[in-house]
């Protein structure tokens, strides 16, 4: 029997003609519940043999009260992230699990400025703070997964509450009654700073992450150190701070390789008089520590040998060859599956949990040993 002419065939139809009753025909296409394989079979070949292609999803929907949608908050700036190998990679690991379960990714763009709340601009003056995304009050989705993290008054998680909308939260901050997956990245920069100390580096500089949304550039003193509001730069921050004071700490807007060039050429050049460079960098990214290879080799610096340089992150970076970033590597994909599995998790109506993934440091080739003659010169090296 196939199927007639003009007909539209129906789940009822397919159970007549497999010889089963309707809610079990039903159970063959959810994939779950107690039916055999053979009778799975069954289904599928009357399926196939009427052109039945399955439950309208729609339907499926209306009937579970879930969109099967899963809102995934990237940052400001969606054209930043795919920019950023960190954060595909992280997507990858994350679409992975969830399209294994069937379910559909919505990227949604975070809010730009102070989050939720005048703040000061970058000259000082105050900001004025645009609305939440429309997609976060209004589109359709089971769960958000703040991959980012948030801010401590975060007008993106503040939206989605006022939905309903459970969360998972990525990076640091906790939220409550949400699923946390985090990085030992404090431990992890410490044992960069602790490299360059055991290379004789005593003057470090570094280049960090933005401290909080207002994309600010320039040198980092006490009071601002003291504002950091994002749990990924704060956990840094006091990475390099639990092993060494930096000469110089300085802010970027983002994690991109310009902005690491940029704030190098500052700190090996411009603002620092030439007898009192750096002879290290730790930057907080593997973008910003190849921006400030790129900027020490402009200065006519050679890398490792007048500067040493280190990364956060264990990108693939083949374009900065001949070089190889000494790097704390992070599982950029695990972060991404375990994110999708709190998903599941949330999904299933599991207690949350925080997950803590290691990271290690791999050392390269843009790190070596202070250079003699700061030796000689420098009583504490």
């Amino acid at each position: 029997m196939g199927r007639t002419p003009g007909s539209r065939p129906t789940l009822a139809r397919v159970a007549e003609h497999a010889g089963v009753s309707v809610s079990t025909a039903s159970l063959a296409f959810s994939g779950a519940g107690p039916i055999t394989a053979e009778t799975r079979d069954k289904v599928l070949a009357a399926a196939a043999d009427l052109g039945y292609s399955g439950p309208n999803p729609l339907g499926r929907q209306l009937r579970s009260g879930r969109s099967g949608i899963v809102g995934v908050v990237i940052g400001d700036q969606p054209g930043r992230a795919f920019r950023d190998p960190v954060a595909v990679k992280v997507l990858d690991g994350l679409v992975d699990v969830l399209g294994s379960e069937g379910l559909g990714v919505l990227l949604i763009p975070g809010v730009r400025g102070a989050a939720g709340r005048p703040g000061p601009g970058g000259d000082g003056a105050p900001s004025s703070v645009p609305a939440v995304d429309p997609l976060l009050e209004s589109a359709a989705m089971d769960v958000a997964v703040l991959v980012w993290g948030v801010l401590t008054d975060d007008a993106t998680l503040a939206a989605l509450r006022r939905r309903d909308v459970p969360v998972v939260v990525g990076e640091g901050g906790r939220v409550d009654g949400a699923p946390l997956v985090a990085l030992d990245d404090r431990a992890g920069t410490a044992e960069a700073v602790r490299h360059l100390l055991e290379l004789g580096h005593t003057r470090i500089a570094e280049i960090t992450l933005p401290l909080d949304a207002d994309e600010r550039s320039g040198p980092v003193d006490a009071a601002r150190l003291a504002r950091a509001d994002r749990a990924s730069t704060r956990h840094r921050l006091a990475g390099v701070r639990d092993v060494a004071e930096p000469v110089i700490s300085w802010e970027t807007p983002a994690s991109l390789v310009e902005h690491g060039r940029d704030a190098a050429t500052e700190i090996l050049g411009a603002w620092v008089p030439e007898s009192e460079r750096p002879t290290a960098i730790v930057a907080h990214s593997d973008l910003l520590a190849a921006g400030a290879v790129i900027a020490a080799r402009e200065l006519g610096l050679r890398v490792p040998e007048d500067v040493s340089i280190a990364g956060f992150d264990g990108i693939d970076m083949p374009w900065l060859s001949p070089d190889v970033l000494t790097s704390v590597h992070q599982p950029l994909q695990a972060k991404g599956a375990a994110l999708g599995r709190a998903v599941l998790g949330v999904l299933a109506g599991e207690e949350p949990t925080c997950t803590t993934l290691p990271v290690e440091l791999v050392p390269g080739t843009t790190t070596g040993p202070v250079p003699a003659g700061v030796r000689a010169a420098d009583p504490q090296a």
